[in-house]
């Protein structure tokens, strides 16, 4: 089966006709839907499928998904390392 640009392999379609579908499987469905489209700026394929989709889908996990896809993601921020186990020592005496 065919999709489109914004859907390649028709996995996000595929996902809305499935019936049950939870919402862990609509996130691994998202993530290998994300590796397969090949775009500078995804947010902008994700807004064209909530368009398409979301209406008359509202309440559907798969909205969620892509709905969660289009919020910022969190800033990466240093977790450890030596610099962050070792007290930092003034470079001059005063």
């Amino acid at each position: 089966m065919k999709g489109d640009i914004y859907d390649p392999k028709a996995l996000i379609r595929e996902a809305y006709r499935i019936d049950g579908i939870s919402l862990a499987e609509c996130r691994t469905i998202f993530m290998d839907w994300a590796l397969s489209i090949s775009c500078d700026d995804p947010k902008a394929y994700i807004a064209h499928l909530l368009g398409q989709y979301a209406d008359e889908k509202s309440d559907h996990p798969m909205t969620q998904t892509l709905r969660e896809g289009l919020d910022q993601a969190p800033r990466a921020i240093r977790r450890g390392g030596r610099a962050a186990r070792v007290a930092q020592e003034p470079l001059f005496d005063d």
